[in-house]
């Protein structure tokens, strides 16, 4: 038996939760991973309502689904981000997109009142974003000191360790999708990002080769390196597509230009070699669920998301219970 496939809500919250649930059972996944807009999950009623809570893993049973985690990437995006702009206000309610620290006290809340919600919802994974101040300083120039960035990870810090306090009230794994924008992005980025939090059993990551890949980070040397901080994993892919004219920065062009240098494509159509991962995360004996992200500007998703989920099924496999040349062994 595979690990249980699971289907990321967030780009298809344009979706009642209901419609979308019926389809993606049709579809053959194992479950969804519940992101915390549209109407797929409320994160503060569920936390101080357990019959909401029960209504939405009733909602899914009916379906013949299970929930295994769930999302407040647009919420902890707002919690280290600075400034809070244009950008960010469809993250947050209406009523809050006037006052960057209105917005920032609406998501601090959710994100303090996700682990009770998890406990609520029967799950111990919340995957999601942590935001970053220092993302814009990545390429130093004009010159940055070593202190602007230090004071960046001391900012993270500062703001998610009371968070992280109540997952470990309620013994909740909050898990980090390593991602551009977010405090950590990469392999260092990621060391770091543990560092700053004295690494703390509650804060780990969402493990996405997606975001890996075209930076020119291997996924599977990831995947070892930090064994015991995979809490989650996202099946996606990443197409990198350099042609002399471009590069990995993208020339400020969004996804689905034909002119970028990479860009997101359906699990398997793209550079990710998903077989060292599945070796690595056996070997590392993660046993939660393969989550697929689906993006795609080139493809029609619902067609994506029927293929993701054979494809998932396929290079997912057991780890060997017996050597292979166990059978010439003397007794």
């Amino acid at each position: 038996m595979g690990r249980p496939v699971t289907l990321f809500s967030g780009q298809w919250a344009d979706l009642p939760i209901e419609s979308l649930a019926a389809k993606v059972k049709g579809w053959g996944y194992d479950g969804l991973e519940l992101a915390s807009w549209g109407d797929h999950l409320d994160v503060l009623r569920a936390a101080r309502d357990p019959g909401y809570a029960e209504s939405c893993r009733a909602l899914l049973r009916k379906n013949g689904l299970d929930l295994y985690a769930f999302s407040i990437h647009l919420a902890g995006q707002l919690i280290c981000d600075e400034p809070l702009d244009a950008r960010h206000a469809s993250f947050a309610p209406a009523e809050h997109r006037g006052s960057p620290d209105a917005m920032r006290r609406w998501a601090t809340e959710v994100c303090l009142a996700a682990p009770k919600a998890a406990h609520n919802l029967g799950v111990n994974v919340v995957t999601g974003f942590t935001g970053s101040a220092i993302w814009g300083v990545w390429f130093p120039f004009p010159p940055q000191s070593p202190s602007m960035i230090d004071a960046g990870y001391q900012q993270f810090a500062d703001r998610w360790n009371p968070i992280l306090d109540e997952f470990g009230r309620y013994n909740v794994k909050f898990a980090l999708e390593v991602h551009p924008s977010e405090i950590a992005y990469d392999f260092h980025t990621a060391q770091r990002a543990l560092e700053a939090v004295g690494h703390r059993p509650e804060f780990g990551f969402n493990f996405d080769p997606s975001h890996l890949i075209w930076q020119g980070v291997d996924p599977a040397k990831f995947v070892y390196h930090f064994a015991d901080r995979i809490y989650h994993v996202h099946v996606k892919d990443a197409k990198v597509l350099v042609d002399g004219e471009n590069g990995i920065l993208c020339s400020h062009l969004n996804f689905g230009d034909r002119r970028r240098g990479w860009d997101f494509v359906s699990p398997g159509h793209g550079d990710v070699k998903f077989e060292p991962i599945v070796r690595a995360l056996n070997r590392i004996g993660y046993q939660g669920p393969l989550s697929v992200e689906w993006e795609d500007s080139g493809m029609e998703r619902e067609h994506g998301a029927a293929e993701a989920v054979r494809f998932v099924r396929e290079i997912d496999f057991a780890p060997s219970t017996v050597a292979f040349d166990a059978a010439f062994q003397k007794k």
